[in-house]
């Protein structure tokens, strides 16, 4: 059972989409989530089906984004995709670095994922996050023209913005458990100088 924080209130989960709605949400966009001078802007890869129909980012039942957040104390209790819009009142927002919706990330070329890279860069540029946390290493070294990157704090910056890559927190990612995503997650927060915000300390 949910417990319910002051400012944060619990509301239900969202209904998976119908199959038909999932065909319809192929190339649909999902508005960011941002705002200037956030703490951390999370950047996913790209939507997915599920994303586009819901319109809300990481919507995915088997994403493991929500309970990493949680977890590694960014967020007072697990947020769901709907309740999104209450993570700028956190410092923290969402973006990716290609916009439109595919069923995997497999469906993006290199060249696609660079071009988004660049207008990754626009983005941060304008709107001036303390950290850019990408999600996603493979998506982050062809975004970025950083084929040796690894999990972890980057030399690169982006005007002001320090970087982060953290790992792909999809359930397809088998590399990462989501206990070691949870701690890196947490390394990432206590790196940033977030406290924390869970119930329990870490």
């Amino acid at each position: 059972m949910e417990t319910r924080d002051e400012g944060m209130p619990v509301r239900g989960r969202t209904p998976r989409p119908s199959k038909e709605e999932l065909e319809a949400a192929r190339d649909k966009v999902v508005p960011d989530l941002v705002a200037e001078g956030l703490d951390v802007l999370f950047c996913g890869i790209n939507p997915g089906l599920i994303s586009g129909a819901l319109g809300h980012h990481f919507a995915n039942p088997g994403t493991r984004f929500w309970p990493a957040l949680h977890g590694s104390g960014l967020t007072p209790r697990r947020v769901w995709p709907d309740e999104e819009d209450l993570l700028l009142s956190l410092g923290l927002g969402i973006t990716n670095v290609v916009a439109r919706t595919t069923a995997q990330a497999g469906e993006l070329s290199r060249e696609e994922i660079t071009r988004g890279g660049q207008e990754l860069r626009r983005k941060v540029l304008r709107w001036r996050p303390r950290w850019l946390a990408v999600l996603g290493i493979t998506a982050y070294r062809d975004a970025f023209g950083e084929p040796k990157a690894k999990v972890g704090p980057q030399a690169a910056t982006v005007g002001s913005t320090r970087v982060w890559l953290l790992p792909n927190p999809s359930g397809r990612n088998a590399h990462w458990q989501q206990g070691e995503l949870t701690e890196e997650f947490a390394r990432f927060r206590r790196a940033a100088g977030i406290p924390d915000r869970s119930a329990g300390t870490r």
